[in-house]
């Protein structure tokens, strides 16, 4: 069974799956026409073939069924219903409580799936991901919403990125690969329209294969022609993938797509109930063979463009069936794919279900967010971390990984302080998600140097300065792979905002006017240090390392565990690297 919209001799074939479900219309839209034809169930799918109909076409679903969502039935036939499966969409996704009422029409507020064109694959000559280079987190449309070189109307798009000026800077930082924060469409969260905000980030898709028309008005093309502007310029392309839960949420949420189709595709407790190992109220189950199906399908999809690789956002979820089990079948199904076998998959680690915590648990093969190098750096540059632990994460934190390491190091990243907030501010402060300062992590291991916030005093800007260069050099001198998020190497501000997933404003918008250009070059300097020492930094190189006292004596047990400590010096192959905490430096030889 092919899935989805696929060309057929004079026509087009068309194929859901909804076990459940008595009756799938298909609906063709010329404008605001609606055209329905039944489709025949074939098994758990429902297909037809239509003559006549063929790219460009706009189209959804409609099923009926039982309606009774405490036994998962949400099947209403007033609900028009997105092909899991599309791969473009004719709008955005917006949020309207019409979409959770039974009996209320959504014809004119659902986006249209539009039968795609298809698209060679393009030609790919391996990952352009070198641990010797960063990987460089962004957001799309945050990224070059202020940038005074892109044209106004480019702004906040993916081929905005293809813009020389933004590929420049980039060269400049000598990033390796661009991490994309999620791209395909979502929809916002239900409380947050009645506040007058939208979810700015993307973790919220409904879609697992369409790119959000906000962010790629020029649809596949956009995006496969700025994969390959990037890798002319010799960086690759990552996208933060989330294929742990859906936007339809919670029992209250919309029907959308797969609620309203194939509702089993969600995790369910023995009583019915949804299970929520991610915060969003529901959970794809990836133990399902056609959820399992689905995720292929979508990194196939966007391979075929050229990506280099994918970051799984709550990756946990994608093992469990419920529990997590490092030999889960997606694991073996991506390694067997000829598309994705040679692809970087990256795991976030962790999810909020029981035994969610999976830092090095995954296959040998996958690349790992390391929270602990986060937090072990920040504590040591805080003034409550030793140096031996500090030592260990500078090393690839082979107490996790063993060697070499998988370990993606990063001291900030699009969900928690700014790296320049980290240095200025003690408490979060999130008032403007009208959630009463309750949100986002409490505990950031941050520190402000006796003020909160912006200030013109000399001696605390100063002081924060030094800060943000020894904490990224401490970074840039890491083995394995490093991850810097966009705007850290020139200290950008979210006004201590540590969880500004719903300000698509000017609190996340980064700001290029206010660049602190001597941090920015500091940058420049470490990556290219860095990057002409390769060997210290490859991850399947062994350990040849020298560990010295600032004094030049050797290393201790006990100077290693001591909290007075203030750090050490460490020869390598080609290299030297003296921390010094006392001194708030970092020096590189």
């Amino acid at each position: 069974m092919t899935p989805g919209a696929s060309p057929i001799a004079g026509g087009t074939r068309f194929a859901v799956r909804a076990r459940d479900a008595a009756t799938i219309w298909l609906c063709l839209f010329d404008g605001d026409t609606e055209r329905r034809v039944a489709m025949t169930r074939d098994g758990d799918w429902f297909v037809c073939n239509v003559a006549g109909v063929g790219p460009g076409q706009h189209y959804g679903y409609r099923a009926e069924g039982e309606w009774a969502p405490s036994a998962g039935r949400w099947f209403d036939p007033a609900k028009l219903l997105v092909d899991p499966y599309a791969v473009e969409l004719d709008r955005r996704f917006a949020y309207d409580p019409a979409l959770s009422q039974f009996g209320a029409e959504t014809a004119s507020i659902v986006p249209r799936a539009i039968v795609p064109t298809p698209v060679e694959p393009v030609t790919f000559d391996g990952p352009r991901i070198d641990p010797a280079r960063p990987i460089y987190e962004l957001n799309v449309r945050g990224f070059t919403m202020l940038h005074p070189d892109v044209p106004v109307a480019q702004r906040g798009t993916i081929a905005a990125l293809a813009h020389p000026s933004v590929i420049a800077h980039l060269r400049k930082i000598g990033i390796g690969a661009v991490e994309l924060m999620p791209i395909v469409a979502w929809i916002d969260e239900r409380h947050l329209p009645p506040l007058g905000l939208t979810n700015a980030w993307g973790y919220n898709p409904v879609a697992m294969m369409a790119i959000d028309p906000g962010l790629a008005p020029g649809g596949v093309a956009e995006l496969r022609d700025t994969i390959a502007a990037l890798h002319a310029a010799d960086i690759g392309v990552i996208l933060d993938v989330v294929f742990n839960h859906s936007g339809e949420s919670d029992v209250h949420g919309p029907v959308l797509s797969l609620r309203g189709l194939d509702n089993r595709s969600y995790a369910h407790a023995p009583d019915g109930s949804l299970i929520n190992d991610t915060g969003t109220g529901n959970t794809l189950d990836a133990g399902d063979a056609g959820v399992r199906d689905l995720i292929i399908a979508s990194l196939r999809h966007f391979a075929a463009l050229g990506v280099d690789g994918f970051r799984f956002d709550l990756a946990p979820v994608i093992a469990r069936s419920p529990g997590f089990d490092a030999r889960a079948p997606i694991f073996a199904a991506i390694a067997a794919d000829p598309l994705l076998a040679d692809r970087v998959m990256i795991a976030e680690p962790w999810d909020i279900g029981p035994g969610g915590y999976q830092l090095g648990q995954f296959p040998a093969d996958w690349l790992e967010w390391n929270d602990r190098y986060r937090d072990d750096v920040r504590r040591f540059w805080r003034g409550d971390g030793v140096v031996g632990t500090l030592a260990t994460r500078i090393m690839g934190s082979t107490d996790i990984f063993g060697s070499p390491t998988r370990s993606v190091n990063f001291l900030a990243a699009h969900d928690g302080f700014t790296l320049a907030d980290l240095v200025s501010h003690v408490d979060r402060h999130n008032h403007a998600n009208g959630e009463d300062n309750r949100d986002g992590h409490g505990d950031n291991l941050s520190w402000n140097h006796g003020v909160e916030g912006a200030t013109d005093n000399p001696a605390v800007t100063a002081a924060r300065a030094a800060d943000l260069q020894a904490l990224l050099a401490t970074l840039f001198v890491t083995r394995g792979h490093i991850q810097l998020t966009a705007g850290d190497e020139f200290g950008r501000s979210q006004q201590g905002n540590n969880n500004a997933y719903a300000q698509d404003n000017r609190i996340t918008w980064v700001d290029w006017s206010a660049r602190d250009v001597a941090l920015e070059d500091h940058v420049a300097d470490l990556a290219r240090w860095r990057r002409e020492r390769p060997a210290v930094f490859d991850r399947a190189v062994p350990d040849q390392a020298t560990w010295l006292t600032l004094d030049g004596e050797p290393m201790t047990p006990e100077r290693w565990e001591a909290s007075d400590c203030p750090g050490f010096e460490l020869r390598l192959r080609g290299a030297s690297i003296r921390i010094d905490r006392a001194g708030r430096t970092v020096t590189l030889g």
